[in-house]
Parts: C-alpha cells; structure tokens; sequence
C-alpha cells in the first residue's frame, strides 16, 4: 500500500512538474496584486489575477488545455482555427465562466452559451475589468483574390484594464491607423508574421505609435525576432520581451 501511495504522489508531482516546464509566465505588480501572464504558443494566452483566469484564444494544438486553470473569462479576438477552437473552450468550461467573441464566431458557435458579442468600439466592464474591442486587420496583405486575410470589422483586438495595468491583446492585425489613439498602454501583445499580420518593421513602426511600457511579439511563427530587438534597441521607453511562442 505504501507503494502504491508513493507512486501516486510521484505521478502527481511529475504531472505538475510537466505542467511548470509547459508554460512560460510573468508576473507584474499591479494595486491589486500580482498578475500572472501564462504564454502558451502563437496567440493562446491566458492571465491570473484577483482569483481570476482569462483565457485569450484558446487552442488544443497549442497548449495542454486539459490541465490548465479553468476559466472565468475566455476572450476570442476572430473566428480562424488558430485562434477559435470551440474543443479548447468547452475544457475551459465551469459554471458561470462568460464568453467574449466576434459576431462571426457567434455564428459558428455550437451549443455555448453565456455568450458576449462585441464589436470594434464596444466597451464593457466585467469582473472589476474593463474591455474594450478594437479594430484588428489587414491593409497590405491579402490572398490571391484580393481580399485581406483579416478584413475590417471582422475580428477584435482588446485593451483590458486590470487594475492599474493597461494590455493590449492585439489579436490578427497590421499597424493599424486606430493604433494612434492608444495611450498608456503597459503591456502589449503584437503579431508578427507574414503574410497573415506584420514584419517586424511593421510591428516596430505601431510599438513607437503608443509606446508600451512592455511589448512582446506573437504569434511569430519563424520570424526572426532579433530583427525586432534591433529595430526598438534606441527606444529606451520600450522593453521587449521574447517568448517562446
């Protein structure tokens, strides 16, 4: 019995161990304690704060969903399957966890419910958290028809206030005109691969916009994220983070 117990516990521990070596995470001061930010890969995300878990484009094929934090919030910035995956979300699942996404992807929805739409400009307070959706698309890059990969008023970036914190979850996007309205942003999440969203000059031009305090890059496939690092090394006023992603 005793040895049973033993390899019990050292299952146990392993699992955990696994669980550690599988995220990567940050931890910021904010005036309500600390923030955890958990990098999973290419655009999944999920934050801890105040006894809460967010979850921002969960993705079975990106992460261990079976095993993380179930959510209280699950953010969706567009419907492409690298980014919306209703499998990923019904894991997350418990009772009253709410659900923030675009139109289309409420169209697509099977069978979720606790559903909030939000469109670009929309803003709502949720959990002692402010949220605004944000325009997120392409201008230059488009497939062979003409048509942009992420075309305007389809999907959402989000500006979350948490407590004295400010992120920007850019979601699929390239340096945007809207971006010049953005202001004391702390944190910021910016896609950085062709063709769906931005080189890193393009990423380097929208960060000297609004300035985050912090910038990491997403959803970088293979790019080249020195090129990055170089671009922003005079920018004193703007710390970039690399993650595995």
């Amino acid at each position: 019995m005793k040895k049973t117990i033993g390899l019990i516990a050292s299952l146990v521990l392993l699992s955990t161990i696994c669980f550690a070596q599988d995220l990567q995470t940050d931890i910021f001061n904010t005036n309500k304690g600390d923030l955890k930010i958990n990098f999973v890969k290419h655009g999944s995300i999920f934050f801890e704060f105040d006894g809460k878990t967010i979850h921002i484009d969960p993705v079975l094929r990106m992460g261990n969903y079976e095993n993380y934090p179930k959510a209280d919030l699950i953010i969706i910035t567009h419907h492409h399957g690298d980014h919306f995956d209703l499998n990923a979300i019904d894991l997350l699942l418990k009772e009253n966890t709410k659900i923030i996404l675009t139109q289309t992807c409420d169209e697509i929805s099977e069978n979720i419910s606790a559903i909030i739409v939000m469109q670009n400009g929309d803003v709502l307070n949720i959990n002692q958290m402010e949220i605004e959706a944000v325009p997120a698309y392409n201008i230059m890059n488009k497939r062979e028809n003409g048509v942009p990969f992420h075309p305007k008023g389809e999907g959402n970036g989000y500006i979350l206030k948490l407590a004295d914190k400010t992120i920007y979850v850019a979601g699929d996007t390239e340096n945007i005109p809207e971006m010049e309205s953005f202001s004391d942003i702390d944190i910021a999440f910016l896609p950085m691969n062709l063709p769906y969203t931005m080189t890193p000059e393009m990423v380097a031009k929208a960060a000297k916009v609004f300035n985050p305090n912090i910038l990491y890059p997403y959803h970088y496939g293979n790019t080249n994220t020195s090129t990055l690092i170089d671009l922003l090394k005079v920018e004193k006023n703007i710390e970039v983070r690399i993650k595995k992603m």
